[in-house]
């Protein structure tokens, strides 16, 4: 007999940005590849959303505008090897690391995976940043309206959730 390992799913929110190259279509790309990862399965995706580039320094009007989407997932992945997974999908789309908060040509983050709190020179769950950008909290409410996120509460009453510096893209759906 044939020994099976129970593999649990739990849901995960990822964001994407890119403000180099043909931005869209890298989203678009990225997506499908998220898609067609083993034990993830895309459950929704947000509309295209436009944001000012952030450095450290702050908003850098003189950067390249980023478009941001945010996916949610289901995947029997572990957080580690989801990062290791979206690594490779950046990678592949020509992600350098070479400034801190520099351009990019595909940026993916996990922003949650199954409400868990996870502290480790890799990662960091959730996202440190998430409950301050409007690009990753205008999408996600978008696909999930009663969000949460650990530590901060409803998504929709975070500050950054009404901030008018995230502007609609005109798009087909990326889904």
């Amino acid at each position: 007999m044939r020994e099976q390992r129970l593999r649990v799913e739990l849901p995960a929110v990822l964001s994407l940005g890119s403000n180099l190259g043909d931005r869209e279509a890298t989203i678009r790309a990225a997506v499908a590849e998220i898609a067609a990862l083993d034990e993830v399965v895309v459950i929704a995706a947000s509309s295209l959303v436009e944001s000012a580039a952030v450095k450290l320094d702050g908003v850098d009007e003189e950067a390249p505008a980023y478009l941001n989407a945010v996916v949610a997932i289901r995947t029997s992945l572990d957080p580690d090897e989801l990062l290791s997974a979206i690594n490779t999908i950046e990678h592949d789309h020509g992600r350098v690391r070479d400034v801190r908060w520099g351009d990019r040509t595909l940026d993916i983050d996990i922003v949650d995976f199954g409400g868990l709190r996870i502290d480790t020179d890799r990662l960091t769950l959730p996202h440190p940043r998430a409950a301050e950008r409007g690009f990753v909290l205008v999408p996600w409410l978008e696909i999930e309206p009663l969000a949460s996120l650990l530590r901060h509460g409803r998504v929709d009453a975070l500050p950054a959730a009404g901030l008018d510096d995230v502007h609609p893209y005109p798009a087909r759906p990326l889904l």
